[in-house]
């Protein structure tokens, strides 16, 4: 018996966990953090949909929150078995699973103080900080190809993804009876070529099956050479600075953030833009800053990032306070928070207090899943709700793709090259819908049509057989699988109040607003209403044709 489960990152970016199922084990690889339209993120709070102490061992690729966000839940809810991950995952994830839980615990705890006040029950994190800690009981790391076995019957190796520290793709041989094994490789995230901290992407070939990530399946970014994404990032700045405010970036606090102030100081130091304070507010980009410097010698631009973060420029904030006193500088500075989609942590308070200055440039650095302010923000959002605040979005929003952790569509192509011949089955993942269906075109003659399988959310597939079986039986979604990587309710839900306060702000007098109001309260009883006039707020068409706010 053979089966692979598609938990997570499945026509969706985040939530990175997959199951292989043998006679004699369940090994999980990656357990991730669902990020997103609150119908995904909701699933971190349920139960996970299978049994979590009949759980082998559990692999990991990278350190990547949405690949490893749930792992301290995976232990709290009775996983007692070993989780392998190289050396560099391991460190990182020493700190930022930590930093996930504390992130968890203040949330909550803010969250039930409004909750008290409106008289609603009290929610619990996901997890805490101890069981973040807890779990890193579980670790042993691994040296790149290298063979463990992870469970009986089952051998595995890493290869360099070139996507983060430590990141790896992982080559898997399952033991069959009387045939040869199964090979699979499961890509993890792919790095793009000329990476400042990373080295290219390596891996063996010819696999009985391939689970492929496809984030920017379809996408040629036209990835510029170092120098000529310095001379982008320059004009971003010099720009900012001519706008005389801050420049936010939100950024993942691991390895974007090493990348970005390396490159900024770089710029500021030739002269191509104007020296400025470069503010890293985030205590675990600080500590994971110290990770890089520990594995220096492992990267392409190690020497680069150390001179970088020595500069007079640089000055990192440790304590709330000393976040909150950013907002007190005017003029331009540079400011630098988690997270990279705007979804958590200090960088939504910046985005609070300053989004409505014109001044303001918000500097996007990544991919932004679907439904995330981030995204909301790249789409033209003219208001956005963060912390129960509504916030007029005046800043000037701006966006540079050179950092990508991903490779693109071309990139991704050639790598499956590479990887040929695949005996069965390609399974592209980890990429929204039109990303892997302009993914699936492009290696059309590669592999067969029907070779090409894009697994839905919680899809489960024999592999025992000549033929890569769907048991639809098995197959029970946690939510609509149609609904992931969409804007949802939540999102329709922003739009319409956003909508309605302003066709009350646009009505001529009282009883005009009166009029609207009724009309509001006679649809919500289901009643037909008589007063005439244009429809208010309808949620799947916003009137002003930009994208509707969302709840943060």
């Amino acid at each position: 018996m053979l089966k692979l489960s598609f938990h997570g990152a499945a026509r969706t970016v985040t939530g990175s966990n997959y199951l292989i199922e043998t006679g004699k084990a369940r090994v999980l690889i990656d357990c991730g953090m669902f990020q997103g339209a609150r119908t995904e993120s909701e699933l971190n709070y349920r139960a996970f949909p299978y049994d979590t102490k009949s759980i082998t061992a559990l692999v990991l690729t990278h350190a990547h929150i949405d690949h490893t966000g749930l792992v301290p839940k995976l232990v709290k809810h009775g996983f007692t078995g070993p989780i392998h991950a190289s050396e560099g995952t391991r460190d990182l994830c020493a700190i930022m699973l930590p930093d996930s839980g504390f992130i968890q615990e203040t949330e909550v705890k803010r969250l039930n103080e409004r909750n008290a006040k409106r008289g609603l029950p009290e929610v619990e994190p996901i997890y805490t900080m101890d069981d973040a800690l807890a779990a890193m009981n579980h670790f042993t790391t691994h040296r790149m190809e290298q063979w463990f076995s992870p469970a009986p019957g089952i051998r595995m190796r890493y290869w360099n993804a070139g996507h983060l520290l430590g990141s790896c793709s992982i080559e898997v041989e399952v033991e069959q009876d009387g045939r040869k094994p199964t090979r699979l490789l499961f890509s993890g995230d792919i790095g793009p070529d000329n990476k400042l901290l990373e080295q290219d992407p390596e891996a063996p070939n010819s696999f009985d099956f391939v689970i492929c990530e496809s984030t920017y399946g379809g996408r040629d970014r036209f990835e510029r050479e170092p120098e000529k994404r310095l001379q982008l990032l320059a004009k971003e700045v010099s720009d900012a600075a001519n706008r005389g405010g801050v420049l936010l970036i939100p950024s993942f606090a691991v390895e974007r953030t090493q990348e970005v102030v390396t490159d900024l100081v770089t710029v500021m130091e030739r002269g191509l833009a104007p020296k400025a304070n470069i503010f890293i507010d985030s205590p675990l980009a600080n500590k994971a800053t110290a990770v890089f410097r520990k594995h220096a010698e492992e990267l392409e631009g190690g020497a680069a990032l150390a001179r970088a973060f020595a500069s007079p420029y640089v000055k990192s904030t440790e304590s709330v306070d000393d976040s909150k006193a950013l907002n007190r500088f005017n003029g331009f500075h540079v400011v630098i928070a988690a997270s990279g989609m705007a979804e958590a942590g200090r960088i939504r308070h910046h985005l609070r207090n300053r989004l409505w200055q014109r001044s303001t440039t918000v500097l996007l650095v990544g991919f932004q899943a679907k439904g995330s302010l981030g995204s909301l923000l790249e789409e033209g959002a003219r208001q956005v709700t963060i912390m129960g605040d509504q916030i007029k979005v005046a800043a000037t929003i701006r966006r540079i793709e050179d950092y990508s952790g991903h490779a693109d569509g071309p990139e991704l192509v050639q790598w499956i090259k590479e990887r040929l011949p695949v005996g069965r089955s390609i399974f592209l993942t980890h990429g929204e819908e039109d990303a892997q269906v302009a993914l699936a075109e492009d290696i059309r003659g590669l592999v067969p049509d029907d070779c090409i399988i894009r697994p839905r959310l919680d899809d489960v597939y024999d592999l025992t057989g000549n033929a890569c079986a769907l048991l639809s039986e098995e197959t029970k979604p946690r939510i609509d699988p149609t609904s992931v990587a969409k804007l949802d309710w939540n999102n329709d839900l922003q739009s319409l109040i956003l909508d309605i306060g302003e066709e009350l702000k646009g009505a001529a007098d009282a009883r005009s607003k009166a009029v609207i109001i009724r009309r509001l309260r006679r649809a919500l009883a289901g009643e037909n209403g008589a007063d005439t006039g244009a429809q208010v707020g309808k949620p799947d068409a916003p009137r002003h044709g930009k994208a509707p706010a969302i709840d943060q």
